[in-house]
């Protein structure tokens, strides 16, 4: 699967945007479907993820109720929608989808993610 995320930019403090992660082919029901970040001199972070049949979401405690994930399933494409940003928010964003249905609540862990997209730049001025 290759992965293709875009959408990002500069953006000012409390203004929204829209990331998109295109996939090359049709996502089965049982991945998992994630995004993650990864700020200048800090370690990649897990943002949110969601079973790609719909319904379950998981999402990181500093994004929680601002950040939505969705999915356009026809389109292969999976999108993060970012509201109420904060300079802490400016990061390189990933999609990455984890292929292996696993028991249990959706990982957080970027190892066990399979494909990766080569990210896009979100800055946040403050």
């Amino acid at each position: 699967v290759q992965l293709q995320a875009s959408g990002g930019g500069l953006v000012q403090s409390g203004g929204s945007l829209r990331l998109s992660c295109l996939a090359s082919e049709p996502i089965l029901s049982t991945y998992v479907m994630g995004w993650f970040r990864q700020a200048p001199g800090k370690e990649r972070e897990f943002v949110t993820a969601m079973i790609w049949r719909g319904g379950i979401t998981s999402y990181a405690d500093s994004v929680k109720g601002r950040f939505r994930i969705s999915r356009d399933n026809a389109k292969n494409t999976a999108f993060l929608e970012m509201n109420s940003l904060n300079f802490e928010d400016t990061a390189v964003y990933f999609c990455a989808v984890d292929v292996r249905d696993r028991m249990g609540p959706i990982s957080r862990r970027p190892p066990d993610f399979d494909y990766w997209g080569q990210g896009t730049q979100v800055t946040v001025s403050s």
